[in-house]
């Protein structure tokens, strides 16, 4: 048996929301277990679990076999990915038409969910005003392959905007929990954008449209960091600033924009008027000709990251055309 037997049920009220946890696999064999046990054992006892395994040979389908029969059916569905990396993979699963309720959840294969994150994700978005897009993220607790502490990710004090979300991305989508008017813009972009990553485009898609988000500095999960993470937790460091840094002069982030942008232009219709402004000033900025031009509208379009260092560098590497 792959997994201990489960405490008694918890039978939530018929009022209670429920969420939709969206899991996205491949090749999740060492860690999976532990973290659909710490879905299961979630506070917020009503939920369902959709899992999309993208080709996965180490025994990840048999572990999630095996986990759906434990639980009643329908509650536990599993399904094939596109095979298109991990952020199509998410992003298909969020698209999905057939799939109906007030919350979702993005959900790692790798990683340990405290207790309460679902119930203190749900604590804000039933506070928000129905048919606002709200999109909730986190701060994490980091732990190694072994799961033992070592850090934590870095905490953002200001508020999330559409202005921070054009050039960083603040809260990773394994913390990400959002209402269903949130998941309409991903429906309403149809096929998969060129976004470099879901979690980074979802910030961007809502707060471009007029939604807002909650970042919790409060620590709602452990975030696994091991050899096979495709992308890390911690922004912090001299080692991480320098990997930033290098990102930024050999072109790499100026090509990250390039695709956000592209994914962008799909919602424009949707965006407040006020930040298509500042995102055309970005664009002007991206495209002038002379550096000074490059930093006035860069400067018009408001961008900057959570503290004054990132942002200063980032203006210059605007100026420099490395943006």
């Amino acid at each position: 048996m792959l997994f201990p037997r489960p405490a008694p049920a918890i039978h939530a009220a018929s009022s209670t929301p429920e969420v939709v946890v969206l899991m996205g696999t491949h090749q999740g064999a060492d860690f999976l277990e532990e973290q659909l046990t710490s879905i299961e054992r979630q506070s917020h006892a009503r939920w369902s679990l959709v899992v999309a395994d993208d080709g996965s040979r180490d025994g990840t389908w048999n572990i999630l076999e095996t986990f759906q029969r434990r639980h009643v059916p329908g509650r536990v569905q599993l399904r094939r990915g596109p095979g298109e990396g991990y952020a199509r993979n998410f992003l298909a699963l969020a698209r999905d038409p057939g799939l109906e309720a007030p919350y979702y959840a993005f959900a790692d294969q790798d990683d340990i969910w405290e207790p309460e994150k679902l119930t203190h994700a749900l604590a804000w978005l039933e506070s928000v005003p129905a048919g606002t897009k709200a999109l909730y993220g986190a701060r994490t607790c980091l732990i190694d392959e072994a799961g033992r502490k070592i850090g934590f990710s870095p905490c953002f004090s200001h508020r999330p905007c559409f202005a921070n979300a054009l050039v960083q991305n603040i809260a990773g989508g394994n913390t990400m929990v959002f209402n269903d008017a949130a998941r309409q813009l991903l429906a309403y972009c149809g096929a998969a954008p060129q976004a470099v990553s879901h979690d980074w485009w979802f910030y961007q898609a809502v707060t471009a449209c007029d939604g807002i988000v909650c970042y919790d500095t409060r620590p709602t999960m452990r975030y696994r960091q091991h050899e096979r993470n495709l992308v890390g937790a911690s922004n912090d460091g001299l080692y991480n600033g320098w990997k930033r840094l290098e990102r930024l002069w050999n072109g790499q982030f100026r090509a990250w924009m390039d695709y956000n942008l592209q994914s962008l232009a799909e919602l424009r219709p949707l965006m407040a008027e006020e930040n298509r402004a500042d995102l055309d000033e970005f664009v002007l900025a991206r495209s002038s000709i002379r550096p000074w031009g490059r930093l006035v509208h860069g400067l018009r379009s408001g961008v900057h990251r959570h503290n004054w260092k990132g942002t200063t560098v980032l203006l210059m590497a605007l100026m420099l055309g490395k943006v």
